[in-house]
Formats: structure tokens, C-alpha cells, sequence
């Protein structure tokens, strides 16, 4: 094929191709919704393996730490994409040897979950802060959540599209408001918005918790207090997955109820444990001598695996085609 033709066939499906690699670019999106179907928050890692398969878009956000970037990376030719990456590789290098640890790369993907919660919560204050100002009043809240300009115009039963209750909304609110000011700056915001992941509001979560579905009051949750009404609304094949989870997942010590800190451990998702996980899979995804560590070789020729690229832009296959 000579150089003149292959150069005028691909102007010729320029746009097929650019066409192709738009739908191959991810879909990024903040999902406001903050709780699974049985109340726990959900884990950052809700997605990783869903209906479709595998979702790649959670391992990039894991190792660049924002969504922004990774739609970012989707639109780079994989040349690009491996240069970006390697500058990142001697900060994730902690102790300098030119290989990435299993705990290294977990300590990396901690950091990139904190950061994600940042950018998460910029994009929800914009959206929130109407007049821009830089803090978000209760006002504005119900405005952005709720479509309401007042109170009294809602429910205390109601939900917005977090999906929970809007005096859940407002204890946590309040939790978060640490001047106690009636308002939220972007810390306090950030808190507000992500209390799962902030320490000083787990006892909160768990109170609100024990109040929705301790219905004898004894402190505890049996497994119909933890079922609800959702129960009666499931087949016998979900209560049978439902028991067993609630007997070898979350009851410890095995007798028969949930106390307040089994109810942490199923509430709020676990981080360390999910950077742990995730750790694992992205060396066992690119670990090709099976020493359990990934040299910056390993790493850049698998750079889809942690960055993603346009693979519509790659160069060397055109030039394999020249």
C-alpha cells in the first residue's frame, strides 16, 4: 500500500474514525444517589463490576485521582497517555527502587479516593452555591436538591436526589456545620457531602441508621428490622441472598443482630480495604514476570489498564500499516 493512498483513505474516514473513538470515550458522571437499596453507603467501588462487565473508567479515576482527568486521558493517542503516565510513576515510587509496590500502589489509590471526594464535592457546590459567593446555604440546598425554595414547601418524609430523607439532609447538615453558622464552606461542604468517608460523622450515620430500622428500640437491628419494608416486596431466592449476607457478612459475633459497630462495618464502606483490593487487581493485570511488583515497563505497556487512551489515535499502528 503506498504512503499516498494510506494518506488519503484516512482522510477519507477521518470522520468514521473520530466518530468511532467519541463513542469509545467514557462516561464520567457524579451519581448523587448516596446509599445501596438496603441503606449502606455505597462503597467507591460500586461500580467496578456491573451488568456490562468490567468498568474500566473505575481503575483510571483510581490511579489519577479525578474524573476530569481521566476524561482527559480518554482523548490522548496512547503515546501521550504513557508520557503523562510515567511522570507520575516516581511519585507513586515511594521508596525510589523503579518498581511499584502492592502497597505503594494501595497508598496511591487512597489519596486518589480523597481527591476524588474533593472534586466530587466541587462539582456538587457549584451546582449548590447559587449565588456563588462560596458557601451553601440551607436555602440553596433545598433549591438544588429538592427543587424547593423553602421548607414548609417539602415533606420531612421526602427525598431528593441523594436519596435520602430531608431531616437525614439536615441532621447531617447540621453535623457538618461546625461554626454552627447555618451555612457551608467547601470543607465543611465537602463533609456534608461525603459523611462515609469523615470520621466525626460515622456515629451520626449510625444513629440515623438505628432510628430508620430499630423498630423495639433495643439498640440493635434483627434481620427483619434490617430487611424493612423491602421484604415484602422481593422474591424467596433475594431473602435467601439477604440472609446469608446479613449471617456471614455483617453479624460478627453470630447472635442473630446487628450491634452498633457491626452496623459501622455495613454502613460505612471501607477504604483501605477497597485500595487493597483494587491494588491487587491492577498488578495481577499488569505483573507480566509474576514477581508481584510492576517495574515502570510493566506499567507503561499496559497503560490502559491504569490511564486509558484513544486507541483511535494510536500512531504505531498507522505507521505498522505504512
Amino acid at each position: 500500500m503506498s504512503k499516498q493512498y494510506f494518506i488519503t483513505l484516512t482522510l477519507l474516514l477521518t470522520p468514521n474514525i473520530l466518530l468511532c473513538a467519541s463513542a469509545a470515550v467514557h462516561s464520567h458522571s457524579v451519581d448523587k444517589t448516596e446509599r445501596e437499596a438496603d441503606g449502606a453507603y455505597r462503597p467507591r467501588d460500586y461500580d467496578h463490576y456491573n451488568d456490562e462487565g468490567h468498568n474500566v473508567e473505575f481503575d483510571h479515576e483510581a490511579i489519577l485521582g479525578s474524573v476530569k482527568e481521566a476524561e482527559e486521558y480518554d482523548k490522548l493517542s496512547p503515546e501521550e497517555a504513557k508520557q503523562r503516565l510515567e511522570q507520575l510513576l516516581p511519585k507513586m515510587d515511594v521508596n525510589g527502587d523503579s518498581y511499584i509496590s502492592n502497597y505503594e500502589l494501595k497508598a496511591w489509590i487512597i489519596k486518589s479516593f480523597k481527591k476524588l471526594s474533593q472534586e466530587e464535592a466541587e462539582e456538587r457546590m457549584e451546582e449548590a452555591d447559587i449565588n456563588q459567593d462560596g458557601v451553601v446555604t440551607w436555602a440553596e440546598y433545598l433549591k438544588d436538591a429538592f427543587g424547593v425554595s423553602a421548607e414548609e414547601e417539602i415533606d420531612p418524609e421526602d427525598t431528593g436526589d441523594t436519596g435520602l430523607l430531608v431531616r437525614e439532609e439536615q441532621a447531617m447538615w447540621a453535623a457538618a456545620d461546625k461554626n454552627g453558622d447555618g451555612e457551608l464552606d467547601f470543607q465543611e461542604f465537602t463533609v456534608f457531602t461525603n459523611p462515609e468517608e469523615h470520621v466525626e460523622m460515622h456515629e451520626l450515620l449510625i444513629n440515623q441508621t438505628l432510628r430508620e430500622k430499630d423498630r423495639d428500640g433495643d439498640g440493635m437491628v434483627s434481620f427483619d428490622e434490617y430487611l424493612g419494608d423491602r421484604g415484602s416486596q422481593q422474591d424467596k431466592e433475594w431473602l435467601i441472598a439477604e440472609k446469608d449476607k446479613f449471617d456471614h457478612e455483617l453479624d460478627r459475633d453470630r447472635n442473630g443482630l446487628l450491634s452498633p459497630q457491626e452496623l459501622h462495618r455495613w454502613l460505612v464502606p471501607d477504604n483501605e480495604e477497597i485500595a487493597d483490593e483494587e491494588a491487587a487487581h491492577l498488578v495481577a493485570s499488569a505483573d507480566d514476570d509474576g514477581d508481584g511488583k510492576l517495574s515502570y515497563r510493566e506499567v507503561l505497556r499496559h497503560h490502559r489498564v491504569f490511564v486509558g487512551s484513544d486507541p483511535a489515535l494510536d500512531q504505531s499502528h498507522f505507521e505498522d500499516e505504512l
